[in-house]
């Protein structure tokens, strides 16, 4: 099969969000996709219900951010109370460092099914680059050398067809049946308590209905949340005694809602359905040529919000590497990054959730509860809840140690600039995808050895100096910083250079030396 020719350069199976980030993103770098996917209809009910302001800053790198926010709405914040009026805890969400000024939320609310088909839409723009195999069923996975033989059988006829890829990404949900032809186990347990989950047409304003509310109970904690487009969503679990028969239709349902003071004069019933809550994560990621991402890789309960987020970021991860090594720009030893970057992320949102669930069920002390928004002494980064903190990655293609007095590893705030002949612009608009050095109010190739600038030049990299709006520019690369936003960023952490990855995260800086990192 080593000679055969491709049919595709990545294959993914799974065209839920995970796949179609992943695709959208190969899709946009010039790299052929087909996509597999057992159905041909969106799932129905909405799983996930939020994303955050890095999920958005991926869609503004694929194109689509303006599309995707017209379908969702600001969260303004969190709040855990009990049924007896006690609040717990608040956050309330600032600003968006990662948007245009201070004009982006940082957390939005989403009905899924309504952005998922806004995702396939902006898939069906790439044409013949990206194209999508409904009701196609993988059934076989076989290596070689060279690519991957993907076996696929078609729901209506029944008949199998092979298709020949490079890579293969295996985004195909908990279940992942591509995982089970890998034989790579899924650990971790399922939690035994069912909840159901009513979703809702809002039929009238109730107070307080824009803060996404944790009714902490131990008996029947409650997640009570609004969606977009005039939807709304109450979780609440099944008692010991109870189970999914008991609640067969709407009429059974409404006394779970009744008991908040929900009536039909609020809502009506759109849907209900029951789940289970998982914490696995697969003991590997990648098998040869064939990666898994989302689902298909970890499963996490719903507290913070990063299920369905985790699976995209592994995708746009993965997704652009795998661009970058298909069309020669990258060595395929940039693919061992993928689950040393994306594990950490998702191992600390799981842990994060396991916790903000105990605070739900009443189960976390006190101090468990004081803990986690206790500001730890000497920070040099404003301190935010982990829930809202941007992302840092802790491992992976990074220069020196991540940490709270470091640059390294954070990502890359994204301020209104403007060019040296004053085009303004979101800071990565102006940046592009590549790699780049910035230079606090210098030409950052200055601060390289010849040796270190040949690396990364073999990279592609730009070389742009950042000024302050109070002087001149000195060369048409130079980039205003026109609030002040980015420079005080960098000397936050005594960074005169940061150089970045497509990816927007600090790759390294000249504290810990500017070598380009190692594989």
């Amino acid at each position: 099969m080593a000679d055969t020719p491709y049919d595709a350069d990545v294959a993914i199976v799974g065209y839920g969000p995970t796949g179609l980030v992943a695709a959208l993103t190969l899709a946009s770098k010039g790299v052929s996709v087909v996509a597999f996917e057992k159905t041909r209809d969106i799932y129905a009910r909405a799983r996930a219900v939020t994303v955050n302001d890095w999920t958005m800053r991926i869609f503004q790198e694929l194109g689509i951010d303006e599309r995707i926010e017209k379908l969702i709405e600001a969260q303004r914040g969190l709040r855990w109370v009990t049924y007896g009026g006690q609040e717990i805890m608040r956050i309330m969400h600032p600003p968006s460092s990662l948007g245009t000024r201070d004009t982006k939320p940082r957390f939005y609310n989403i009905y899924q099914p309504t952005m998922e088909a806004e995702l396939r839409r902006c898939g069906d723009d790439h044409g013949e680059r990206l194209q999508v195999r409904y009701e196609h069923e993988v059934i076989g996975i076989a290596q070689d050398a060279s690519g991957v033989t993907v076996t696929s059988r078609d729901a209506k006829t029944g008949t199998t067809t092979t298709t020949r890829a490079r890579y293969v990404i295996a985004a195909d949900g908990g279940s992942s049946p591509v995982r089970t032809l890998l034989d790579i186990d899924l650990k971790g347990d399922t939690v035994d308590t069912t909840w159901v989950v009513i979703d809702c047409r809002v039929k009238r304003w109730w107070p307080d209905r824009d803060f996404l509310t944790f009714w902490s109970d131990q008996e029947r904690p409650v997640v009570d949340i609004m969606l977009s487009a005039g939807n709304h969503r109450w979780e609440i679990p099944l008692k010991p005694d109870e189970t999914r028969a008991d609640y067969p239709t709407a009429k059974e349902v409404w006394p779970l809602l009744k008991a908040m003071n929900v009536s039909e004069d609020d809502v009506d019933i759109h849907q209900h359905a029951f789940y289970q809550h998982h914490v696995r994560m697969a003991d590997r990621w990648r098998r040869g040529r064939v990666f898994l991402a989302g689902d298909a890789a970890h499963l996490m309960p719903p507290w913070a919000g990063a299920g369905m987020q985790s699976g995209m970021r592994d995708g746009y991860n993965l997704a652009w590497k795998l661009a970058r090594v298909v069309k020669g720009q990258l060595p395929e030893a940039w693919l061992d990054t993928y689950e040393i970057e994306r594990r950490p992320n998702v191992e600390f949102f799981t842990g994060l959730a396991v916790a903000l669930g105990r605070v739900i069920k009443q189960e976390a002390t006190p101090e468990e509860i004081e803990a986690m928004n206790r500001v730890p002494e000497g920070l040099v980064t404003p301190f935010e809840p982990p829930l809202v903190a941007p992302p840092v990655m802790t491992a992976g293609w990074i220069r020196g140690e991540p940490g709270d007095a470091s640059v390294v590893g954070r990502m890359l705030p994204q301020p209104l600039m403007s060019s040296a002949i004053g085009r303004m612009a979101r800071l990565d608009e102006l940046l592009g995808d590549g790699f780049v050095l910035l230079g606090d109010d210098l030409d950052p190739a200055t601060l390289l050895s010849a040796a270190e600038k040949a690396a990364w030049d073999r990279l592609g990299a730009q070389y742009v100096a950042v000024r302050p709006k109070t002087v001149h520019s000195q060369s048409a690369g130079d980039l205003i910083d026109l609030d002040n936003a980015l420079l005080p960023w960098m000397r936050r952490y005594r960074a005169r250079v940061v150089a970045v990855r497509p990816d927007k995260f600090v790759a390294a800086a000249d504290t810990q030396g500017l070598a380009v990192p190692s594989l």
